[in-house]
C-alpha cells in the first residue's frame, strides 16, 4: 500500500487535532473492505462480453456507481440491459473479499448512533459483500437502491447523515475514491482518504480536495466522547 505524502494532505491527527464530529459515514469498497480482485473480474469479463476494446485490461473506475460508468460507455438503449449483466456477476463473484485492517476497530470504536456505510453498490450486491468478507455493518446502510443520484452527487451522504438524525456538515466522511470524495464534500462533510484503490497524489489530486489522509483505517483512531468524535492517527 503507498505510503500517504504529508506534504501534499496532512494526517487526520493533524487536520482534525481541533474538531470533532456528531457522526462518521464510511465508504465500503476500497475503506472498510476489499473487493477490488472480485470487481476487476467481473468488470473484465464484463467488457469482454460488450465488445469494449482492451477487455483483459478494462481500468474500472472505483467508487462510482455502475449505472454511471455504463452510461458513459455504451449506447443509451444497452444501458439497462448490461447493468443488469454486471449486477448479476458482481453477485455471482465475491471470492476473495476481505475485511481490511483496522476496520472491525474503527467500527467497533463508534456507537450505533454515530457511524453509517453509503456504498456505491445496490443493497444486494453490499449484502453479498459483508456476507464474503464477515463485515458487520452498523445499523444504517444506504445503498446506490436509496438514491435517485448516486456519487459524486451529495445524495448519498445526505441520506446517511439523514438516517442517523446528525447535520452533514458534522460528519465525516471516510472515503477511497474521487467520486467520493466530490460526493462527500458536496453534501457539506470534511472529508479522510484512505489510500488503497487510488494512490496518496491521486487522492491529494481529487477535486475538491480532501481533508487528511491516511494509510487505510489501520492507521487512524475514533476517540468516542461527550462532545463527539475525535480523530487521531493511531
Amino acid at each position: 500500500m503507498p505510503d500517504p505524502s504529508p506534504a501534499a494532505l496532512p494526517s487526520p491527527g493533524v487536520a482534525f487535532a481541533d474538531r470533532t464530529f456528531d457522526a462518521v459515514l464510511f465508504d465500503m469498497d476500497g475503506t472498510l473492505i476489499d473487493s477490488v480482485p472480485a470487481v476487476e473480474r467481473s468488470w473484465r469479463r464484463w467488457a469482454a462480453e460488450h465488445g469494449l476494446p482492451d477487455a483483459d485490461e478494462f481500468q474500472v473506475q472505483h467508487g462510482t456507481p455502475a449505472r454511471t460508468l455504463i452510461a458513459a460507455l455504451l449506447p443509451e438503449d444497452r444501458v439497462e440491459a448490461a447493468y443488469d449483466r454486471i449486477h448479476a456477476l458482481e453477485l455471482d463473484d465475491n471470492e476473495g473479499v476481505t475485511i481490511l485492517p483496522g476496520t472491525r476497530d474503527a467500527l467497533a470504536a463508534l456507537p450505533p448512533e454515530r457511524s453509517a456505510i453509503v456504498t456505491s453498490c445496490t443493497r444486494p450486491l453490499a449484502a453479498a459483500r459483508m456476507a464474503a468478507s464477515g463485515l458487520v455493518a452498523p445499523s444504517v446502510v444506504v445503498t446506490a437502491d436509496d438514491v435517485a443520484h448516486g456519487k459524486p452527487d451529495p445524495d448519498p451522504f445526505l441520506l446517511g447523515a439523514r438516517r442517523l438524525g446528525v447535520d452533514p456538515r458534522r460528519c465525516l466522511v471516510v472515503e477511497d475514491a474521487p467520486a467520493g470524495v466530490a460526493s462527500g464534500r458536496a453534501a457539506g462533510c470534511a472529508v479522510l482518504v484512505v489510500t488503497g484503490t487510488h494512490s496518496a497524489d491521486e487522492l491529494a489530486a481529487a477535486s475538491p480536495a480532501p481533508d487528511a489522509l491516511a494509510a487505510g483505517l489501520a492507521a487512524v483512531r475514533f476517540v468516542v466522547g461527550p462532545d463527539g468524535v475525535r480523530v487521531t492517527d493511531a
